[in-house]
């Protein structure tokens, strides 16, 4: 008889902190706030209820102002935001998250609740180290 392996969600292994920037503040502001806050990641409030949340990431941060030589202090977040973002809920299973990730080239994302707010994120750091360390309890 196999053994099957347990289901380890998302919900599991995500971190429960979302750390949200307006569209309209500086990178710099947004610098700031990922020092502060030791974030790799924030996400762009909604400026309705019909639009969707945005992302920024360092990477963004880094090709898009550091590298083109602009300054941080003259530069908005919804310039080089990723928007759309690409959620993933919180009761998908981390082998199906590991999956989306590699498909589409991301390293991190915001879950999502069965209602569709953003309740925290998930990175491949999280999956692989926080997914096998329950896997073996």
């Amino acid at each position: 008889m196999m053994n099957k392996q347990p289901t380890i969600q998302v919900r599991d292994v995500m971190k429960r902190s979302l750390n949200k920037v307006n569209g309209v503040d500086t990178v710099q502001d947004a610098l700031d706030k990922m020092v502060d806050l030791e974030s790799r990641i924030l996400i762009v409030d909604k400026r309705n209820e019909d639009d969707e949340y945005g992302v920024v990431l360092l990477a963004d941060i880094a090709k898009q102002v550091i590298a083109k030589d602009r300054s941080p202090q003259r530069v908005n977040i919804y310039e080089i935001m990723s928007k759309p973002v690409i959620s993933v809920r919180e009761d998908m299973d981390i082998r199906y998250c590991s999956r989306l990730f590699s498909r589409f080239g991301l390293n991190i994302a915001p879950v999502s609740d069965k209602s569709g707010e953003l309740v925290g994120t998930v990175s491949y750091k999280d999956i692989v180290l926080n997914g096998i360390l329950k896997a073996s309890k």
